[in-house]
């Protein structure tokens, strides 16, 4: 960043901002917080489903009960980053589409931690998503959108929102919201870490080093898997590094919506942007209409997407205003209404 400071305006939540201040520290003050571990005898592996970054994930069994479940065996991170991922998992139990921590261990020797979960009977997306009715991407979209909405009437933003991260069990019509490891609480006014999310799935704000973002990063996130999903294109914005994926976006929101935007909270772009940056024009939405993706696409498909994809964080809908929103309307519950952040 340059010379002129991001703080200089500043960008507060539209809503749930005070989430955190109106419950008690404890909610919010994992570095104080003391995990009670239990031991790891119950639990035996059976084969190894997935790795990230910081974990390993497999598929498991509770012996006691014989019943499947999802052990994820955490990398050597920093202890306050175990305790922040516990502590927001727990603050979320019960939460709709939010995946349930059932237990946490520690191997007695190594004191390797691992997280227990519910099991998800997961369809990979790449099979999944090209085989979704249009009902269906609403559908689950919509489930999204309850989880989010959650979480963030919690004071929790996700901050790591893509298609890996949320479990389908298309059987069952059921979807979760998994791995909390880059979650954060928060609170009005705090400079946060940008380097969170994956790369296609980044907001604006993180490219720019905007550090005062706030829950509706995770809007733009959602944005980028809806239009990979309405348009078959995965990923829907491919940038090559982060200073490419700024240009990606560029290329299709304009650039004179992106100095807008700037200029509005006062950021000023990194130098290495003035060799890469070209000026273009705003791309329609419609031009990424063809015959392969057609099915998916309507007025108010193109209109929930233009809502969600914003430069301007503070112009994306909220998770409640998503779910009000007309392209909906097929899959929404009769008896809903906004201001419910249950299912």
């Amino acid at each position: 960043m340059g010379g002129t400071s991001a703080t200089m305006t500043t960008s507060i939540a539209r809503v749930h901002a005070n989430a955190c201040a109106e419950r008690p520290r404890e909610y919010w003050d994992y570095d104080n917080f003391q995990i009670q571990w239990s031991g790891q005898d119950n639990y035996e592996i059976v084969r190894k489903v997935g790795r990230g970054k910081y974990s390993e994930v497999f598929e498991g069994v509770n012996i006691a009960t014989n019943e499947k479940c999802c052990i994820k065996v955490l990398k050597p991170v920093k202890k306050r980053k175990i305790k922040r991922e516990i502590k927001i998992l727990q603050n979320l139990a019960g939460g709709p589409n939010v995946i349930r921590l059932l237990d946490v261990v520690r191997e007695p020797q190594s004191k390797t931690p691992a997280l227990i979960f519910e099991n998800i009977n997961n369809v990979e997306f790449k099979v999944l998503y090209p085989k979704l009715s249009d009902y269906e991407v609403r559908y689950y979209i919509f489930e999204l959108l309850k989880a989010l909405e959650f979480c963030h009437s919690r004071g929790i933003m996700h901050r790591d929102v893509k298609p890996h991260n949320v479990m389908i069990d298309h059987e069952k019509k059921t979807l979760r919201l998994i791995d909390w490891g880059l979650a954060e609480f928060y609170h009005p006014g705090t400079e946060y870490n940008v380097r969170v999310a994956s790369r296609y799935f980044k907001g604006p704000e993180l490219l720019v080093d905007f550090q005062e973002y706030d829950y509706s990063l995770d809007m733009w996130s959602l944005g980028c898997m809806f239009a990979s999903m309405i348009f078959r294109k995965e990923p829907f914005f491919h940038g090559h590094d982060n200073y490419d994926q700024l240009v990606k976006i560029a290329k299709v929101l304009g650039t004179d919506e992106l100095f807008a935007y700037l200029e509005k909270y006062r950021i000023e772009l990194d130098q290495r942007f003035d060799e890469i940056l070209g000026r273009y024009p705003r791309k329609p939405w419609r031009k990424f209409v063809n015959t392969d993706n057609e099915r998916y696409i309507s007025d108010e498909a193109i209109d929930f997407l233009d809502k969600l994809l914003r430069y301007d964080h503070q112009e994306r809908l909220t998770p409640q205003e998503a779910m009000a929103h007309p392209y909906f309307d097929p899959v929404r519950p009769k008896d809903w209404q906004p201001g419910q952040s249950s299912a």
